[in-house]
């Protein structure tokens, strides 16, 4: 196995392959960087490990079975699909890719050589998640007329400042999308799109996307967002995110029924179903990567994150490419707390209207919030 992208995020990765590699169920082969790799405490690299600076020569010299890849957003499908080309299953981190055309031509890849690739929402992995599945399928929530998910989160100065493409919408002419929806908060999105897939029984197929979008810093995407989804079969979905939160919120995702409502807490597998009076912690995760390496061991056990069924979040980030540049708030609904680096902006009220926005499904505007826009469409396709 090789690790390309081994620093930042990375380190995650080779925590859970070091642990893999101990257990003998892989052997760490290579990790590849641009800058010198990091030490990691949790997970030293284990001696004689090679290192390089570029993951063609890596492909050439350590023929990897598995590759696992981290490296930022925009140059994820090169690195893909060279790797598949090589012979090798990938692990893609999330967003997998940044457009229909690119996981198109990924899955092409992936269908002409064989291989599989795995998109790192882990959260699909969640027992809750399953759990809340099995219960709508038993008829506890009834017939879903409303999926939701909303999260408040923070992140301070020093965040758009973590890497040259941190907080652009393209770099080099290539789209990057490091906004709320499409990086930090994707997995809130994703979670509603799997959610739908089993209220419809099969892919989603999204028919039109309306979006409002707004930022509170001189960066070319969202940090605050509020999409609405209409797929062909189902409810709608609603997503109301922000890193500009007042107070935290980890992230709701709420199935609305006739017979009640269930809320799952996807960081933290909380659960509530209807009837119940508090929330209960679900354990069980199942990795990505230990799923994709039984899969390969037995092709018959099914990836939990195939790049299939991203394809709805994928139509989500094509439409974000064609939004326009999201509204700049400030003046007094903007307040600053801290300093330097750690300097953190919020948003006055903005958690109850995420509140609101998932609670109605009605996007800020439609709420009549007084600094919000008309939202932006996209029509994907037409009605059957």
């Amino acid at each position: 196995m090789a690790l390309v992208g081994a620093n930042g995020h990375g380190r995650w990765h080779r925590r859970v392959i070091g642990g893999l590699h101990d257990a003998g169920q892989l052997r760490l082969a290579a990790l590849v960087d641009t800058r010198p790799i990091e030490q990691e405490p949790a997970a030293p690299v284990p001696a004689g490990t090679p290192t390089f600076t570029d993951y063609r020569a890596m492909l050439a010299e350590v023929t990897p079975d598995v590759v696992v890849i981290c490296t930022p957003p925009h140059t994820h499908l090169p690195i893909a699909r060279d790797a598949v080309i090589a012979g090798a299953d990938v692990l893609l981190e999330k967003p997998p890719v940044l457009c229909t055309a690119e996981h198109e031509e990924l899955a092409g890849a992936l269908a002409r050589t064989g291989r599989v690739a795995q998109v790192g929402f882990q959260a699909l992995g969640s027992a809750a998640l399953t759990a809340l599945t099995d219960a709508m399928s038993a008829g506890r929530v009834g017939a879903v007329s409303g999926i939701a998910t909303l999260a408040a989160w923070q992140r301070p100065d020093a965040y758009y400042a973590r890497a040259p493409w941190a907080g652009r919408r393209t770099v080099d002419g290539r789209p990057v999308l490091d906004g709320a929806l499409a990086n930090p908060l994707a997995h809130a999105v994703m979670q509603c799109l799997a959610i739908a897939e089993a209220v419809g029984g099969g892919p989603v197929a999204p028919v039109s996307i309306e979006v409002e979008r707004y930022r509170v810093r001189p960066i070319e995407v969202d940090d605050t967002a509020m999409l609405r989804v209409r797929p062909r079969h189902g409810p709608p979905i609603v997503a109301a995110v922000t890193l500009a939160g007042e107070d935290f919120l980890a992230g709701e995702v709420r199935v609305t029924g006739d017979a009640g409502r269930a809320v799952l807490e996807y960081p933290s597998d909380r659960l509530l179903l209807p009837g119940e009076t508090a929330a209960r912690e679900v354990p069980g995760r199942r990795g990505l990567l230990e799923n994709l390496l039984a899969h390969r061991a037995a092709p018959g056990v099914p990836l939990i994150a195939p790049l299939a069924r991203t394809a709805p979040f994928t139509a989500v980030l094509t439409a974000l490419q064609a939004a326009p540049a999201p509204t700049l708030l400030g003046g007094g609904l903007v307040d600053a707390v801290g300093d330097g680096p750690q300097r953190v902006l919020r948003v006055r009220g903005i958690n109850e209207v995420l509140r609101r926005v998932a609670e109605q499904g009605a996007l800020p505007s439609e709420l009549g919030v007084s600094w919000a826009v008309p939202p932006w469409r996209a029509v994907l396709a037409g009605p059957e």
